[in-house]
C-alpha cells in the first residue's frame, strides 16, 4: 500500500527524527544508524516527508512575507493571551539577541532553514540505501529534494543576503576550521541555487499523479518557477549593482556584494521566467477563470473571482501550494462580523491600510492619481453610491469617492464600508452582506476587543465564498491551499525580466501583462494608458513600463505575501515602510466621524531593516560569519 507524503509527514512531526540545535547541523549520531532510516522505500519516504516539513508557511503570522510589510496593519489586541510576535515586529523593530521571524534558527517565529538543508543533505546521501526503491523514482526523489534545498537556500538568501553555502553535512568529525563557515558572495550563492535546479529539473514530473495525496509535491514547473523567481530577485537592485554593501568584505578579503549592476542578469532572468511559463503551459496550468452555478452578472462574477484565485482549491492557475494549509484560520482572521452568530468565531488579525485602498486601479485601468476621468482631488470626500455600481457597492450608501468608480480587484480583495461581500451563506448578488463599518454596525468597530478592523477595511481576497455558518459560532470552510507561486506571477516576473533587458519595452512585454489585466476584466496596457491617463506615452519607456509593471505586481498580488520581498528587491522598502499607516476612524457613529483619516505608529524602517540580523550568539561563536550592517 503506497504511503502519501501527507500521512509520512504527520508521522515525521509526531515523532520524527531529531536535529542539531546548531544552524550549522553535521550528520546526527544521536538517532538510528542511517541503514536504517533508509532501510526501505517507506522508511525513506518518511525522510522525504522530513524535508518538506520546513516549508514556509506564507499565509500565517509566523511568515515575515505575509505579515511584515506595509499592506497590513496588526489589531492592538490580537491574540492577546499570546505573544504578538509579527505585532513587536511593527512597532518596536527586530533586535539581534533574539531575532524576530528567525529562519536562521528556529526561534521567535522562525523555522530552522538550516535543519532543513540539513535533512535534505542526509536524504540525498543516504536514499540510495533503500533495498526496495527503483531507479526511476529514487532519482526523481532526489530531484524533488534538491529543488527543496534549491528553495532553503533561496529564502535566507532573500531574508539575509550572502550566506553560506551547505553542498553537503559536515561529519562529526570536522574540524572546527570547517565548522567556522564563511558566509558567500551573492553571485555564487544563486549560481548554486541555479545548479542545485538545473540537475533537478530533467528528473521531475511535469505533474503529480494524484492531487489528494501528492499536491505539493515538487514537480518540473515548481522548479522552473523557482529558478525564474531566483533569477528576477538575483538581477533586481537589492542584489546587482547595489552600493550599500560596499563595506561587505569578510576575513578572507572577499567582497559579498557585487556593486557593478551586470544587465545581462536581466536577461538571464527572462530567459528562465520564458522556459518556466512553456513548462507551465505543457502541464496544462493557466490563468484561471471562474465558472459558477449561482445565477450573478459579469461584474459580480469577476469580484468573486479575485478570491476564487486564491481560495479554489488546486485550481488550473496554481503552480505550487501549500496543500495542508489552515484556511480556516485564515479566512476568521480577515473577515468581518456578518452576523450575530459570527461573533466569537472571527478575530481580526490581518487588517489592509488605506495605502492598499489607494493601490488598485481606477475602473478605466490606470493608477487613480493619473486617470484624466478621476476626481482623485476629492477622493477623501463624502459622497453617495449612484444605482449604476449597485454591483459593487449599496445603492444610495454614504461613502468616500476613494471607494467609487474602481477596478473589479477592487471589490473582490478589499471589504469596505458601503460594499458587498457575497457567499458565506449568501449566494444571491441581490441579498449579499452588506458592510458598514461604522461603530455599533454589526460589521462596524470598536465590538469587543477583536472583533472589529482598526483601519475600517477588510480582506475579502482570502476568503473562499462557499465557506458557511451553519449555526452559532460554528464556521465550516471550504478549505483551499495557499499559492506560493501561481502563473500570473510568472507572466508578470517575465513581463519584468523583458522589459529590463530590452532598450524599450516590446509586444511580449504588453502581450503578458495584458493576459493578467484582461483576466481582471481591464484592457491592455497601451490601450488603458492612451485613453485615460494624463500619462499616454508611459508605457512606451522602459521605465514608465516598469512603473506599470510594479504596480501590477502589487495590486495581482495583493495579499499573498509577495509585496515585501518585491519592495525590498527593487530597493523601495525603505520609501514605502515609512510611509505613514492609516486607516479611518472607527470609532465614529456617522460617515463624517468615520472618514477622518487616523495615523498609527510604527518603528522607523532603515536600511539595517533590510536584511535581516543573524542571532549575536552565532556570531561570536563563528568569528568568520560576517554581521549584517547596523546589526
Amino acid at each position: 500500500m503506497r504511503l502519501s507524503i501527507k500521512i509520512a509527514l504527520c508521522i515525521i512531526m509526531a515523532g520524527g527524527l531529531t536535529a542539531c540545535s546548531n544552524y550549522l547541523d553535521v550528520v546526527p549520531d544521536n538517532i538510528a544508524t542511517m541503514d536504517h532510516v533508509f532501510k526501505d522505500r517507506v522508511s525513506a519516504q518518511r525522510a522525504l516527508a522530513n524535508c518538506y516539513n520546513k516549508i514556509p508557511r506564507t499565509g500565517t503570522q509566523n511568515e515575515p512575507g505575509f505579515v511584515a510589510g506595509d499592506d497590513l496593519w496588526i489589531h492592538q489586541f490580537v491574540d492577546a493571551g499570546r505573544r504578538q510576535i509579527f505585532r513587536e515586529l511593527a512597532l518596536n523593530g527586530n533586535n539581534v539577541t533574539r531575532p524576530l521571524f528567525s529562519y536562521w534558527h528556529n526561534v521567535e517565529g522562525g523555522s530552522a532553514l538550516w535543519r532543513a538543508i540539513r535533512d535534505c543533505n542526509t536524504f540525498i546521501e543516504n536514499v540510495h540505501k533503500a533495498r526496495d526503491l527503483d531507479s526511476f523514482e529514487r532519482e526523481q526523489w532526489i530531484a524533488e529534494v534538491k529543488t527543496l534545498k534549491a528553495w532553503y537556500h533561496f529564502y535566507l538568501m532573500q531574508m539575509y543576503g550572502p550566506i553560506p553555502i551547505a553542498r553537503e553535512n559536515l561529519p562529526v568529525s570536522a574540524s572546527t576550521e570547517e565548522i567556522m563557515v564563511y558566509r558567500e558572495p551573492i553571485d555564487e550563492v544563486v549560481g548554486y541555487i541555479v545548479e542545485l535546479l538545473d540537475e533537478a529539473i530533467p528528473n521531475l514530473s511535469l505533474q503529480v499523479d494524484n492531487m489528494v495525496a501528492d499536491a505539493g509535491r515538487m514537480t518540473r514547473p515548481i522548479a522552473a518557477a523557482i529558478k525564474a523567481r531566483i533569477l528576477v530577485t538575483a538581477a533586481s537592485p537589492l542584489f546587482n549593482g547595489n552600493q550599500d554593501y560596499a563595506s561587505m568584505i569578510d576575513g578572507r578579503g572577499i567582497a559579498l556584494f557585487n556593486t557593478v549592476e551586470d544587465p545581462n542578469k536581466w536577461t538571464l532572468a527572462a530567459e528562465a521566467a520564458k522556459e518556466a511559463i512553456d513548462i507551465a503551459h505543457e502541464a496544462g496550468i493557466r490563468l484561471y477563470q471562474h465558472q459558477t452555478t449561482f445565477n450573478v452578472s459579469d461584474e459580480t462574477l469577476k469580484v468573486i473571482q479575485v478570491g476564487q484565485i486564491v481560495a479554489d482549491k488546486f485550481n488550473e492557475e496554481r503552480i505550487w501550494g501549500l496543500s495542508d494549509f489552515d484556511s480556516r484560520a485564515l479566512e476568521l482572521a480577515t473577515m468581518p462580523r456578518l452576523h450575530s452568530d459570527h461573533e466569537n468565531v472571527v478575530y481580526q488579525w490581518f487588517i489592509p491600510t488605506l495605502k492598499m485602498a489607494e493601490l488598485f486601479y481606477s475602473e478605466n485601468g490606470v493608477p487613480i492619481e493619473e486617470d484624466v476621468d478621476y476626481a482623485y482631488d476629492d477622493r477623501m470626500a463624502l459622497t453617495i453610491v449612484p444605482e449604476e455600481l449597485h454591483h459593487y457597492l449599496q445603492p444610495g450608501y454614504r461613502t468616500v469617492g476613494l471607494h467609487l468608480h474602481r477596478e473589479p480587484r477592487f471589490y473582490g480583495a478589499l471589504g469596505v464600508d458601503g460594499g458587498w461581500w457575497f457567499g458565506v451563506g449568501r449566494n444571491s448578488e441581490n441579498e449579499q452582506w452588506p458592510l458598514n463599518i461604522k461603530k455599533g454596525s454589526m460589521t462596524g468597530g470598536m465590538i469587543g476587543n477583536q472583533r472589529y478592523s482598526p483601519t475600517a477595511y477588510y480582506i475579502k481576497k482570502l476568503s473562499n465564498y462557499l465557506s458557511v455558518y451553519t449555526g452559532k459560532d460554528t464556521y465550516v470552510p471550504k478549505r483551499f491551499d495557499f499559492p506560493l507561486i501561481r502563473l500570473a506571477d510568472v507572466y508578470l516576473m517575465y513581463a519584468e525580466a523583458l522589459n529590463e533587458s530590452l532598450p524599450a519595452p516590446d509586444a511580449n512585454v504588453y502581450h503578458y501583462i495584458d493576459l493578467v489585466r484582461q483576466r481582471a476584466g481591464l484592457r491592455g496596457v497601451v490601450d488603458s494608458w492612451t485613453l485615460s491617463s494624463r500619462f499616454p506615452q508611459k508605457p512606451t519607456t522602459k521605465e514608465g513600463m516598469r512603473d506599470i509593471i510594479q504596480q501590477e505586481r502589487l495590486i495581482e498580488l495583493s495579499f499573498e505575501g509577495h509585496r515585501l520581498w518585491d519592495l525590498r528587491r527593487w530597493k523601495k522598502a525603505i520609501e514605502y515602510m515609512n510611509q505613514p499607516v492609516q486607516g479611518w476612524n472607527v470609532q465614529g457613529e456617522t460617515p463624517q466621524d468615520l472618514y477622518q483619516v487616523v495615523t498609527h505608529t510604527r518603528s522607523q524602517y532603515t536600511i539595517r531593516d533590510i536584511l535581516w540580523p543573524i542571532m549575536q550568539d552565532e556570531v561570536l561563536r563563528n568569528s568568520n560569519l560576517l554581521q549584517n550592517p547596523g546589526w
